[in-house]
């Protein structure tokens, strides 16, 4: 299908219900369905928005463009669980019906206050010159999951010296006050976020524009969360337009962080330490963050990125969410861990143990498509060791340990059916340990990495064959000692 404008912007009433039962049909035959990560039931899935814990539930919203794999008329669909395994498709939570969301319910955030939620959003409009008018809306959802939106937008417009890409909103509450950063474009085409101040969730004030040290980083920070843990202030934040230096910034876009003091909401000053990826992997991108019930910061990330093309594309559906996880500081820096509760998909287990010199090796019945997989390696004295997944005739998906050059590689070069190979299909990250632990989370199209309990994080999609379900260990140039444990899903 050619997605004219006219297509990208029908709305779902529009459409018959033959045409929406032909796309669930060819959705429904596609072989890289997941089944245990969020998706769309049609169409395009981006942003998590929304996360927030309120009467008794998890509540996860994204953006969702429901006819296709291709970014057009956003709606904010609901999904919820009582535990951050589970998740239950409520339906749309908003959708895009007044002037000020004309082209789109676009990204934000959720807050809990006084018995409701509420959530904050940007409203996209566009005129008849096709120029984009961006608004602040809010919408709030009562505990039987009743949604009802403002009459009007809480904040109108664009203050001076920015231009119309200004969204995302994050909204917390700090002593009686509730502030939000909006993710913004200087006039002169450079990204930043701006802070706004508001004493009763409708008058909001522009505090101004937060202070950092990267005044050329990019010429768009979208998806923008401010938390703080250990009396730490931590930006989060997907910076558009960086170029690749190293081994980092390999993808068409970004998503990291800066750690510093406590945001000043006087000065708007943030001082920081450098900026860090959050996930060193292919397919990761707008993050966002809440607290739980259980005090816990936990993070969802878009498993996918703009202006890429996937091979679920021809199947009529596009992306999912990746696995939830805690977020720790240490030592000046955000660890990432699986949720605790992902241990209820565990099912039957096996475990291995072995000693590798020089050879691969595969074991009876350790196999698979869908599982969570550990493997700690110890005493070696290999060049390079790891675990090969998703292993067919011609296909495998690499995890490895470059012991000679002090490098986590997460190779997909022969991991399926290939996509966005202008951006590489290796990444990689300098890491030094005596043990090494790979915690991989594989579905049917996806890989999640966690390296020694979170330290390093890949995420990334793949592509393979049905039939390549092998799993193989290996060691070249040496030896090396490893356990392993994998759990079916």
């Amino acid at each position: 299908m050619e997605w004219t404008r006219e297509k990208r912007y029908r709305r779902l009433e529009e459409v018959s219900s033959k045409e929406m039962q032909e796309l669930r049909e060819r959705v429904g035959s596609c072989p890289w369905r997941q089944t245990y990560h969020i998706q769309p039931e049609t169409g395009l899935l981006n942003d998590p928005n929304g996360f927030s814990y309120y009467n008794g539930e998890y509540h996860l919203f994204y953006q969702w463009f429901p006819l296709g794999p291709v970014h057009g008329l956003k709606y904010w669909y609901h999904t919820k669980s009582v535990d951050l395994v589970h998740w239950e498709n409520v339906g749309i939570g908003i959708e895009p019906a007044k002037f000020f969301e004309s082209h789109g319910a676009f990204s934000g955030s959720a807050l809990e206050y006084d018995g409701k939620l509420y959530l904050f959003y940007t409203g996209n409009s566009r005129d008849e010159n096709w120029v984009r008018h961006p608004y602040q809306c809010m919408a709030v959802m009562d505990e039987n999951g009743t949604i009802e939106k403002f009459e009007n937008p809480v904040i109108h417009g664009v203050p001076e010296g920015y231009t119309d890409h200004f969204r995302d909103p994050k909204i917390w509450e700090n002593d009686k006050r509730f502030y939000a950063i909006i993710g913004a474009q200087r006039s002169n085409a450079t990204g930043c976020v701006v802070l706004y101040e508001s004493v009763n969730l409708k008058d909001w004030e522009f505090l101004g524009e937060v202070g950092t040290e990267l005044q050329e980083f990019g010429f768009m920070w979208e998806c923008p969360d401010y938390f703080e843990l250990n009396e730490q202030g931590i930006l989060l934040f997907s910076p558009q337009g960086l170029q690749p230096e190293g081994d980092h910034y390999q993808n068409i876009y970004q998503s990291g962080y800066l750690i510093g003091d406590r945001l000043d909401f006087t000065t708007c000053e943030f001082q920081h330490t450098e900026f860090k990826e959050l996930d060193r992997g292919f397919d990761f991108y707008a993050p966002q963050t809440m607290v739980d019930h259980n005090n816990r910061r936990i993070v969802v990330g878009w498993m996918g990125l703009p202006e890429i093309e996937y091979p679920t594309d021809r199947h009529g559906w596009a992306h999912c969410l990746t696995l939830p996880r805690e977020l720790i500081l240490e030592d000046g820096k955000l660890i990432q861990r699986p949720v605790e509760e992902l241990t209820k998909l565990r099912n039957k287990e096996v475990e291995i143990e072995t000693h590798l010199t020089n050879e691969r090796k595969s074991f009876d019945g350790f196999n698979g498509v869908t599982y969570e997989l550990c493997c700690e390696f110890v005493n070696h004295d290999a060049s390079e060791f790891g675990i090969e997944v998703r292993v067919g005739e011609q296909e495998k998906t690499t995890v490895k340990y470059d012991a000679k050059h002090n490098k986590i590689v997460f190779d997909r070069s022969l991991s399926g059916e290939s996509f966005a190979e202008e951006y590489g299909t290796v990444r990689q990250c300098e890491f030094s340990s005596n043990k090494i632990k790979f915690q991989l989370f594989v579905d049917s199209s996806s890989i999640e990495l966690f390296v020694n309990d979170g330290e390093e994080v890949f995420t990334g999609r793949i592509f393979p064959k049905l039939e390549s379900k092998g799993i193989q260990v290996f060691a070249d140039g040496g030896e090396v000692k490893m356990k392993a444990i994998k759990w079916d899903y």
